[in-house]
């Protein structure tokens, strides 16, 4: 892999690996040349792949179409599909400084108080610009198809969730009554738009002054309805005494200073023209979702594919039931 980085992107040996902390799908590594340059590398777990999950050529095709584009993405650098070099396809983008916040102790010694109150803003501002690329000049529009998307969402993610149950951990059927409910209730699809599918603020590096200087994590990104996008968001966007605290743990936007739910669904309304009215609809949709997504990092934590990344997974299963009930709730209430 060193002798293909230097011929392909001007690494110079010997080079560093780092594996960057965070990622449980996808593995990111912080590479550093000998003259201290860093760049990114993606590439797939290292076992307990799905057959249609994990596609580095596809993440860095919608890459090369953004970055042109003036969104804030990292510039793919090269990608390598020859299983001689690596094994597994893999692609290098450019290394973008920043702060990533994970904990409420990460935004508090990054950002003051009046700095943080400026993020909700520009997370919704910008996720706003990506829902109004043109997908037809973007190079995107065989992406995937452009109708149905909740329904195609529910059934990949029914069919991971059944994929990647683990012997012995039970489960009582919320997850798929949720799913079922979820399918019945399907609202009208707006527009069709790039959806990046976990936008949430730490897949997102920021400047100092808070600003979106790349949107990280590409990995499940199609075209579809924009408001999953804008669901999601809201539920990854935790507020003190939120019950999703046990999962989330020390969430960045209990900070003093970040907007509130509310506060950063208006901005993106602001700066959309897209109806939001039924958001609570979507919001749903997205803690069923990672309840499924949750259970295929369950799966791969317990068939050892996590690259040295052993936080434990004990509660894992609680999270999971936590999380689908919690959507029954918002999608009946």
């Amino acid at each position: 892999m060193s002798r293909w980085m230097a011929a392909t992107v001007g690494a110079r040996e010997p080079l560093s690996f780092t594996l960057i902390a965070g990622g449980r799908s996808n593995l990111t590594y912080r590479v550093r040349d000998a003259t201290g340059r860093d760049f990114a590398l993606r590439r797939p777990p290292t076992s307990h792949v799905l057959p249609t999950a994990h596609d580095m050529s596809r993440e860095y095709r919608i890459l090369a179409a953004l970055a042109p584009l003036g969104l804030p993405v990292p510039t793919p650098l090269a990608l390598c599909t020859d299983p001689e070099v690596n094994g597994p396809a893999f692609y290098v983008m450019e290394f973008v400084d920043g702060a990533i916040l994970r904990t409420r102790a990460d935004a508090e010694a990054t950002f003051d108080v009046a700095t943080r109150a400026r993020i909700g803003d520009e997370l919704a501002t910008t996720l706003a610009r990506l829902h109004t690329v043109d997908i037809d000049e973007a190079g995107l529009a065989d992406l995937a198809r452009h109708d149905g998307y909740i329904e195609r969402q529910l059934r990949r993610w029914r069919g991971q969730y059944e994929q990647m149950r683990v012997a012995g951990d039970g489960g009582d059927g919320l997850v798929e009554d949720v799913g079922d409910r979820l399918a019945r209730a399907i609202p009208p699809q707006q527009r069709v738009t790039v959806v990046h599918g976990d936008y949430r603020l730490d897949n997102t590096v920021l400047d100092e002054t808070g600003r979106v200087r790349a949107i990280l994590d590409w990995e499940i990104c199609t075209l579809g309805d924009p408001l999953a996008d804008v669901g999601l968001l809201l539920d990854y966007w935790a507020e003190p005494g939120d019950p999703t605290l046990a999962l989330l743990g020390a969430a960045p936007t209990t900070a003093e200073g970040f907007a509130r739910r509310d506060q950063v669904l208006a901005a993106y309304a602001a700066h959309s023209d897209l109806d939001v009215s039924g958001i609570a609809y979507y919001q749903s949709f997205g803690y069923w979702k990672l309840a499924c997504i949750l259970q295929g990092v369950y799966a791969r934590y317990r068939a050892g594919a996590t690259a040295g990344d052993t936080g434990s997974v004990d509660e894992f299963p609680a999270h999971i039931a936590m999380l689908a009930s919690i959507a029954k709730d918002m999608l009946e209430s």
